[in-house]
């Protein structure tokens, strides 16, 4: 039997409110989010005399936080609550790999590094534009965890079309990035906060 355009609209509103219920209840691991990246993005750029093995501990230690909090965020509801956080899930579970592969062998060549990076990037990046679609229609300003999903894609693809470029170069561009990231996220977890007290 066919869904009716009305009853597929309601079962993705549905689906849309549980999601950010969930998120709204947890707007703290957002902003948890937000901060590391902040605080990764001021070290990669501020840190005097950064080296590239430096970079890579800082970056590993950032993914697997950022990994966890995502992971937490997706595994803390309760069980009766059906929110689709699978893809909060994937994120996390990204992160903490990816993480742990640059702590793991962070004498790999810097092209190697890069690449991982690159590709770390891009995946969290299609993820959160996903998530950004499915909250579109749920609250205001969605569009900041679209942006920072866009951002986060640019960095990836940036990062894999010039794998040679400067070593400084990348670290500018890695936390200028992270940066605006951890803002972004910070500014969506105070509209997730306000959500969670009008409920």
């Amino acid at each position: 039997m066919a869904i009716t355009g009305t009853a597929s609209d309601k079962v993705h509103r549905i689906g849309g409110g549980l999601l950010l219920h969930g998120l709204a209840k947890r707007w703290w691991l957002v902003l948890l989010r937000g901060i590391s990246a902040i605080l990764f993005g001021v070290l990669a750029l501020f840190w005097p005399g950064l080296t590239l093995l430096t970079l890579v501990f800082l970056w590993g230690f950032y993914a697997i936080a950022d990994g966890v909090f995502s992971l937490w965020a997706a595994i803390s509801g309760h069980t009766s609550e059906m929110t689709p956080r699978w893809w909060l899930a994937v994120v996390g579970a990204i992160g903490i790999v990816a993480g742990i592969t640059a702590l793991m062998w962070p004498g790999a060549t810097a092209v190697a590094m890069l690449v991982l990076i690159a590709v770390w990037a891009i995946m969290i990046g299609v993820m959160q534009i996903w998530g950004a679609i499915r909250l579109r229609k749920e609250i205001d300003n969605e569009w900041m965890l679209g942006l920072a999903g866009l951002l986060s894609v640019v960095l990836g693809l940036f990062l894999i079309a010039q794998p040679g470029a400067g070593v400084l170069a990348m670290v500018w561009w890695i936390g200028v990035l992270a940066i605006a990231t951890g803002v972004i996220y910070v500014g969506l977890a105070l509209k997730l906060r306000k959500h969670a007290h009008k409920e």
